[in-house]
């Protein structure tokens, strides 16, 4: 079976609200000079110095684990160790190459809210418990492959907490597609395709992400696809970030962008694997957003959550 993004999973016993909202979905990003900066000190170092301690009350997870040298949209969760999610921190990471590296930062994190209005919030996402509502997202400057050491300093009034992160292996992905890489070209089922379109989706009520074959789009207009599985996603992040799609999907018209999503495992059963389409591309986890220009190449790629916004911002970019 595919070892699909457990991190978050594992966090999310208690989850947030699954209701629309309202609210932005992304907060201000903090100034990087209200953190202190490394002065060349370790991550515990820094810990020690800015907190006192490390803290056993928050919990940091990251929402991917793919990272390539350079730089990486990097994502997390932020939790309390009861489990319920952090939505209104404001924190930064410090990376560290290697048990023996100087700190590098600090890089701030804004929050990525994963809420949509109410007429794309299905079913599947607002009566799930656990469902995520915001992932926070940060820069990291990553140069070296190898192992990197993550701290998170979280703002708490007057006084910074400190909390370690589980580390991250940075390599190369071949198969995956990288920025300005071309795509695969695979094709995608669509609703014309099957007898009944629960064979080719998971959410309740289905998306209208089934009306094209990625084959028929690739080269000739921008495409978005999402590889995500609503109804059976490890990771708590599919639904809602196929209810983002959907909403996006809505501000375009359809000769603008071609709005794909693609279900994870054959037949919508786990223990089937996972389909064809994902091999192609790589994938060992769930979700994956790739936003595709005229030529083909990626031009935006994301694993786990995002926002309406910054899906908007990606899809303007090749559209414009």
């Amino acid at each position: 079976m595919l070892p699909l993004l457990l991190v978050l999973g594992v966090m999310l016993g208690c989850g947030g609200e699954g209701d629309a909202s309202t609210e932005p979905s992304a907060q201000v990003t903090p100034e990087a000079a209200s953190f202190p900066a490394p002065a060349g000190r370790s991550l515990e170092q820094i810990a020690t110095d800015e907190a006192g301690e490390l803290s056993n009350d928050l919990v940091a997870s990251p929402a991917g684990r793919v990272s390539r040298p350079g730089k990486n949209r990097f994502g997390f969760g932020m939790f309390t160790v009861a489990r319920e999610q952090i939505d209104d921190a404001e924190v930064a990471v410090y990376a560290a190459h290697g048990a023996e590296g100087d700190a590098r930062g600090p890089y701030p994190a804004r929050l990525e809210r994963l809420a949509t209005e109410g007429a794309f919030t299905s079913k599947t996402s607002s009566g799930d418990p656990d469902a995520i509502t915001g992932i926070y997202v940060t820069d990291l400057e990553l140069p070296k492959r190898g192992e990197w050491r993550l701290l998170a300093l979280v703002r708490d009034g007057g006084s910074l907490v400190a909390t370690r992160m589980p580390s991250i292996e940075v390599k190369s992905y071949a198969r995956i597609p990288a920025v300005g890489e071309k795509a695969p070209q695979i094709h995608t089922p669509t609703a014309e395709d099957v007898g009944l379109i629960t064979e080719i989706e998971t959410r309740q009520p289905p998306d209208t992400m089934h009306e094209v074959d990625f084959a028929d789009a690739l080269g000739e207009r921008p495409i978005v696809l999402l590889f995500a599985t609503p109804a059976l996603c490890q990771s708590r992040v599919c639904g809602p970030v196929v209810d983002v799609a959907e909403q996006v999907k809505n501000e375009f018209e359809p000769d603008e962008v071609a709005f794909i999503h693609m279900e994870v495992y054959r037949e919508n059963l786990i223990d089937n694997g996972v389909r064809p389409q994902l091999r192609a591309f790589g994938l060992r986890t769930e979700p994956w957003l790739f936003v595709i220009d005229r030529e083909g190449r990626v031009s935006k790629a994301i694993e786990g959550g995002f926002s309406a916004d910054e899906l908007d911002r990606a899809v303007q970019k090749v559209v414009g």
